[in-house]
């Protein structure tokens, strides 16, 4: 029975790993969703910054329009960076976790003396995995940026088109952007 147990083990070692795979599969999913939507919001804002280019002074705000798509589009940009960036590290992290997974089979055939290959594999993956979290981190914090910059504006639109008693009785609690009041 003891080789059996002895393979039962080197299974089982080789399994756990399978569930950072699945961890890293999962993460590298969300964070292709995530870009493929940074994506479309650049190209939809984009053609927004085209069109305001080409308009004078008929829209209200259009200067304070302008800078804010430009923002967007600056803020977008960096996450677009960070998401690529993100989704290289898990893509790393999953290719030592496999690593991970053949160099525990190989051990059980060459012996004792290469066993430090699959626990520096994984230590590798899991670092890798860990930084590639930080990243997520850092690309949602910067997406609650941009969109707090987002209604920002909205608000000034929304106060400068209100009427103004009803502007008055409203804040943002984020209101950074100065309104002239309408007049």
């Amino acid at each position: 029975m003891e080789p059996l147990s002895s393979s039962l083990a080197v299974l089982t070692a080789m399994i756990t790993p399978a569930v950072l795979i699945s961890a890293c599969g999962a993460l590298i999913l969300s964070t292709s969703t995530r870009l493929g939507r940074v994506v479309d919001r650049v190209r939809a804002l984009s053609d927004r910054f085209e069109e305001l280019a080409g308009k004078g002074g008929e829209l209200a705000l259009i200067e304070e329009r302008r800078a804010v798509v430009f923002t967007l589009l600056d803020k977008l940009t960096s996450r677009a960076r960070i998401l690529q960036r993100g989704m290289t590290v898990f893509y790393i992290a999953l290719s030592l976790f496999v690593a991970t997974s053949v160099a525990i089979g190989l051990v059980a055939f060459a012996g004792a003396r290469f066993s430090a290959v699959p626990v520096a594999l994984g230590l590798a993956g899991a670092s890798f995995l860990f930084y590639g979290s930080i990243t997520l981190i850092i690309e949602a914090r910067l997406a609650v940026a941009s969109l707090r910059a987002e209604m920002d504006f909205i608000w000034q639109l929304g106060k400068h088109y209100a009427p103004s008693e009803l502007a008055a009785r409203h804040t943002s609690p984020h209101y950074r952007l100065r309104v002239k009041p309408n007049p």
